[in-house]
């Protein structure tokens, strides 16, 4: 997972949106979203390198997702990222607790930003940071593959019309899904004086600067939006994508 748009309010009548793209390796295999076998309670997709997830739900209102930090780093890590978003959707943990048990194992995991919540509270944690996790405020945040909000071309675009589409009140929403669904696959390429040095080259940091990425082996694998309510009702739609960024399956929860 590359990009999360997301807006917090628990006392709002939406406590949670969110929009994110999912980046990956087109061979990697993974299984679009759906209610796991022998933990049914997850409504993710999953990895299936790994067994873990990327970003999930369950019926109760928790969430979970993740994303890489971006930094060359030649060390092997014995513990997968998606790891973090699945083990806290099968427990019972508040976000609090669950994160303080991470940091005592963080080092065990390559870089990442992680968001774990319930219909109480959510929590950012990364284990490239000195802070604390972090419980969040009311508001609208962008992630992407460094700290919370750091202001990346792709997260501060995303998070300007994010907060466009979720606060116009002409538009229902069914048209802000596809607002959301569009803005997720915008493509267009940050100009180079904009771009973060990330110690990665200028060409592959170009590629990877669009919301929605395209190239020969890797890229956008997924959009996903997810609005989880303060009547307790949860949504979920999940675009899928072949190589190249073209359509493939879209899964929607509820059905």
């Amino acid at each position: 997972m590359c990009l999360i748009l997301f807006a917090w309010d628990p006392e709002a009548e939406d406590q949670l949106i969110v929009a994110a793209n999912r980046d990956e390796f087109y061979a990697r295999p993974s299984q679009n979203a759906h209610f796991w076998e022998h933990c049914n309670q997850i409504f993710a997709g999953k990895d299936l390198q790994q067994q873990g997830t990327w970003l999930g739900v369950t019926a109760t209102g928790r969430f979970a997702a993740v994303t890489n930090y971006r930094k060359p780093d030649k060390n092997q890590y014995p513990l997968s990222r998606g790891a973090l978003t699945t083990n806290f959707l099968k427990s019972e943990c508040s976000p609090e607790e669950y994160l303080q048990q991470i940091q005592g194992e963080q080092n065990q995991y390559a870089g990442f930003n992680l968001l774990v919540g319930d219909r109480s509270s959510l929590y950012y944690y990364s284990n490239r940071s000195d802070q604390l996790p972090q419980p969040l405020a009311p508001g609208t945040y962008g992630l992407s593959n460094h700290l919370l909000n750091t202001p990346w071309p792709k997260v501060t675009t995303g998070v300007t019309e994010f907060s466009r589409i979720i606060t116009d009140n002409a538009c229902s929403l069914s048209n802000q899904q596809k607002h959301l669904l569009n803005l997720l696959q915008n493509d267009n390429v940050a100009d180079e004086s904009l771009l973060p040095e990330t110690g990665i080259d200028t060409t592959i940091e170009k590629m990877l600067s669009p919301l929605f990425i395209k190239s020969p082996d890797y890229g956008t694998r997924a959009s996903t939006i997810v609005r989880i309510q303060l009547n307790g009702c949860i949504s979920f739609l999940e675009q899928n994508y072949s190589a190249g960024g073209r359509l493939a399956e879209q899964v929607t929860y509820p059905a």
